[in-house]
């Protein structure tokens, strides 16, 4: 099971390894850089080196083959996109790394699953809903993993974690750009308690 992504949309080489070190501290099992971000790649870089071997390291907002590879260079075993490109899929299966294919509906769901993908990002999670989630479970091969996001938060977290989310990708709620890595620290410990009761 995959568990909770960090979303550190905005991060900064400079501040990426404290609030890393923070995230896997609270014990984060993944962590995502959105190439939108300033210096994606470096930040990429920065955390795979520091933490690569407790946890997984990934780029977001991945939308061509070519920064597929660019992550994979970095150091990302993940790589999270908005949407599901069988391109950007098959990309990521041949470089040996995790996709995680943005999906809103069972169309598209099953689309990135022919794709070679085996962990789907229901996004925006508030529009598919945990109604929906429960729904593609029942037609959905078992061994895929469901992760909600995009309005997931502190309020919702146990919901999505009790109808049988894999996890979840948590972005603003955890970390905005210029965050502290105490304050980013109080709310990974805070939102990975309310996971591991869900």
């Amino acid at each position: 099971m995959t568990g909770l992504i960090a979303i550190l949309r905005g991060v900064t080489p400079a501040e990426v390894v404290g609030v890393g070190r923070a995230l896997v501290d609270a014990g984060f099992p993944a962590i995502e850089v959105p190439l939108n971000s300033p210096e994606p790649f470096e930040s990429v870089r920065l955390l795979a080196d520091a933490f690569g071997e407790w946890c997984e390291i990934g780029a977001g907002t991945v939308l061509t083959a070519e920064d597929v590879t660019r992550a994979r260079e970095a150091g990302a075993r993940m790589i999270v996109a908005p949407n599901s490109d069988p391109v950007v899929i098959s990309a990521a299966v041949a470089e040996g790394m995790t996709p995680y294919p943005g999906v809103a509906t069972p169309t598209e769901a099953f689309a990135a699953l022919a794709a070679g993908a085996r962990h789907l990002k229901l996004f925006p999670a508030g529009a598919v809903g945990i109604g929906g989630m429960k729904a593609w479970r029942a037609v959905l091969p078992r061994e895929v993993e469901l992760l909600p996001v995009g309005g997931v938060d502190e309020t919702n977290l146990a919901a999505w974690a009790a109808a049988g989310a894999a996890g979840a990708g948590l972005g603003s709620c955890l970390y905005r750009p210029g965050d502290s890595a105490d304050a980013v620290a109080v709310r990974a410990r805070a939102l990975s308690e309310i996971w591991h009761q869900g």
